[in-house]
């Protein structure tokens, strides 16, 4: 497993990650399925520390900072690929993205967010120690209403 910065030559293969249009929704809310390369390279170029996973020489995963300033990072766009979900992938990416944060930004926190029908991601960050702070109603691709879970990790925490 190796965890390197994003290249252009990556975004056709993060393109692929998200499986379905749910699946999209819960890394890219605002992006229509499939994912498109623009898309991609929009939040490469907007965001900072995108990361993907590669196992194999393949990308299997992708994560980046939406926000990284005045002592918060906020982790957006996780996505893992649905054949490497429960191999410590998504594990591996996430502290990684807390490295980054606590160390390189010296955030004295890290936020990620999940939408309430990822149930796979609300059981997944408490337990790398993420806790729930807050919950947002949200708009779904179907218009339906949503909710936003928001989760939080002091520096200290670590």
């Amino acid at each position: 497993m190796h965890l390197r910065e994003a290249r252009e030559g990556d975004i056709p293969e993060i393109c692929k990650l998200p499986k379905t249009r749910e699946e999209l929704f819960y890394c890219f809310p605002r992006a229509a399925f499939p994912l498109s390369e623009g898309e991609v390279r929009q939040s490469i170029e907007k965001r900072s520390d995108s990361t993907v996973v590669e196992v194999a020489g393949k990308v299997v995963a992708f994560a980046n900072f939406y926000r990284w300033k005045d002592g918060l990072c906020s982790i957006g766009n996780v996505v893992v690929a649905s054949d490497a979900r429960g191999s410590g992938v998504g594990r591996n990416l996430i502290n990684h993205m807390l490295r980054l944060g606590f160390n390189k930004h010296q955030a004295e926190a890290v936020s990620v967010s999940c939408f309430n029908r990822n149930a796979a991601g609300l059981l997944f960050y408490p337990k790398l120690g993420f806790r729930p702070y807050g919950i947002e109603q949200r708009i779904d691709y179907n218009g339906d209403r949503v909710a936003l879970v928001h989760f939080r990790m002091e520096n200290h925490a670590l």
